[in-house]
């Protein structure tokens, strides 16, 4: 008798308990479908939401949290791209004797702020400086197509979605803004002030850009997620190698080589932000009192290279080069 009693309890436990089937897959969640005070109902095993991630226990929820200051100096970095990008053609294409490349350069700088104001503003929330995101946790956050399960190796359930939303779509938003703004206001201003350059020249900085935003949209694409965790040493890197070209190139080889004119002054100062900005994104100023003396080191490579330069003579180089030695 006792025996057919626990088998009866046992029997009421299995038919009462909602036993629900695993959700499979590192991305896969169950969204919530109602919710009643304390009483939730969530659909099946799925693709979350855009601006949703799976969580633990994996139910979708809502991307809330404030990015943290790392993916703000991910999402500049990533800004300043088409920026640099445009200056350096500007520059390349206008000569050294151009009055219109300064008006460029500030029409660039124009575009570039104006389009990265515009996609914050359309971002969610919509019409603030501001916008939520889920927090980064490892490096398969950004590839999630890669991690589609197949639970019986025949089917496959897609569960692809923007786990770091929006760290890795707001940067093709951006870049599309950049693309119409340049486009609206740029030949104006180059067939206006232009005047020195040929007809065949003066809008090579544009066609330029018509290259380079669709090889910074398929990079952001492929390797977002590499950029993310790799884009504070290829700045570092980047800045020192084109801040030694850039001064080997036109001979600066002391201190007065280098005061002699403001734009060495400018491009100087300006690899000096980029060093600061890498040390920034490395250090993440976790902790202030000890992440800001290394500031101190950023004009070191420039001191470096003058304190040495008599020593590798740059211009000799250069004029060996030149003669074909």
């Amino acid at each position: 008798m006792k025996g057919e009693i626990q088998q009866s309890l046992g029997a009421w436990v299995l038919l009462t308990v909602d036993i629900q089937p695993a959700c499979l897959g590192l991305y896969c969640g169950k969204t919530l479908l109602f919710k009643n005070g304390s009483t939730e109902i969530y659909g099946e095993c799925g693709v979350c939401p855009r601006g949703q991630r799976t969580n633990a226990q994996k139910y979708c929820q809502p991307c809330t949290e404030s990015p943290e200051l790392y993916d703000w100096l991910y999402l500049g970095f990533m800004a300043m791209l088409p920026l640099v990008l445009h200056w350096f053609f500007i520059e390349w294409y206008s000569g050294k004797k151009s009055s219109s490349a300064l008006f460029q350069h500030i029409t660039a700088l124009f575009e570039c702020s104006m389009a990265a104001i515009i996609t914050l503003l359309v971002s969610d929330p919509v019409g603030v400086l501001y916008i939520r995101s889920c927090r980064v946790l490892m490096l398969s956050d950004w590839y999630t197509m890669l991690y589609n399960p197949s639970p019986d190796y025949v089917t496959t359930v897609h569960c692809t979605h923007e786990a770091v939303y929006p760290l890795y779509t707001i940067v093709f938003i951006y870049y599309a803004f950049c693309l119409v703004l340049m486009m609206l206001l740029r030949p104006l201003l180059v067939k206006k002030i232009a005047c020195g350059l040929g007809k065949s020249d003066r809008f090579k900085s544009i066609y330029a850009a018509l290259y380079f935003f669709p090889i910074l949209t398929v990079l952001q694409a492929v390797g977002g997620g590499l950029l993310y965790y790799a884009f504070p040493y290829i700045i570092l890197v980047l800045s020192l190698v084109t801040l030694a070209v850039y001064m080997s190139a036109s001979e600066i080889e002391n201190c007065y080589d280098l005061l002699v004119r403001k734009k060495r002054l400018i491009v100087l100062f300006s690899h000096w932000l980029l060093h600061a900005y890498g040390i920034i994104s490395i250090s993440r100023v976790d902790k202030l009192e000890q992440d800001l003396p290394l500031l101190a080191l950023v004009p070191t490579p420039a001191l470096f290279y003058l304190f040495t330069a008599k020593f590798t003579e740059p211009s000799r180089i250069l004029s060996e080069g030149a003669n074909g030695h």
